[in-house]
C-alpha cells in the first residue's frame, strides 16, 4: 500500500477490486489511488562520428554509462524533456532523428520512450546527474555486466540499455568512417 490516507478528505483508505486489481480506495469520497508509470526520455546521441554517453550519477545503475535521459515534467512533451535532459546532462544541444523505442516494465514504475539524435552544437560536458561524459566509437564501447545485487528496475534498464546500444558494440557497419580513438572527457 502506497497511501495510508485519502489525499482529497484525509479518511483512512482500505484495499480493495476496483476494475478487477486491489487498490487504495476512500469509502468516504471515492477516491482511488491508481499507480502509472511515469513517462521518462532518453537518448542515443551522436556526436561527431561517436555515441554519447554519461556516467550515471545516481540509482538507478548509478556509476553506469547511459545515454542521457530522465523524467518529463508537466508542461513539456517527450521530445522536449529529451532535448532538455541532453543539454542538462551532457551539456549538448541535439535535434530528434527519430523514435529509437519504447520499453516497460510490469514491475517498474517509468515508461522509457528513446530517441536516436545527433548533436547540434555545445561540446560535451558532464552536467546534473553525470559524473562524467564519454564519446565512444563504434565497437568501443565499455564492457558494462549486469548489476549482481541491484533492483527490478536496475536490471530492466540495464537490459534496455544494452539492447538500445547494441548498433554500437559492434564494427563500423561496411562503408562507414573507420573508428578513431576513443576519447573521454570528464
Amino acid at each position: 500500500m502506497e497511501f495510508r490516507y485519502c489525499p482529497k478528505c484525509a479518511a483512512p483508505l482500505v484495499v480493495g477490486p476496483v476494475g478487477g486489481k486491489d487498490r487504495e480506495q476512500c469509502r468516504g469520497c471515492g477516491f482511488v489511488a491508481f499507480h502509472n508509470p511515469a513517462p521518462v526520455g532518453l537518448a542515443v546521441i551522436e556526436h561527431r562520428e561517436r555515441l554519447v554517453l554519461i556516467r550515471r550519477a545516481l540509482d538507478p545503475l548509478a556509476g553506469y554509462w547511459a545515454p542521457p535521459g530522465g523524467y518529463v515534467e508537466l508542461g513539456e512533451s517527450v521530445p522536449e524533456a529529451v532535448v532538455r535532459e541532453a543539454r542538462e546532462e551532457c551539456g549538448l544541444d541535439i535535434a530528434l532523428d527519430g523514435l529509437a523505442g519504447v520499453h516497460s516494465h510490469p514491475e517498474v514504475r517509468v515508461v522509457l520512450i528513446t530517441f536516436h539524435a545527433h548533436s547540434t552544437g555545445g561540446e560535451p560536458l558532464a552536467g546534473d546527474d553525470a559524473t562524467g561524459v564519454g564519446l565512444f566509437a563504434r565497437g568501443e564501447l565499455p564492457l558494462q555486466p549486469p548489476p549482481a545485487a541491484g533492483t527490478t528496475t536496475d536490471r530492466w534498464l540495464h537490459a534496455a540499455i544494452s539492447e538500445l546500444l547494441a548498433p554500437w558494440s559492434g564494427a563500423a557497419p561496411r562503408g562507414a568512417p573507420a573508428p578513431g580513438s576513443p576519447g573521454t572527457t570528464r
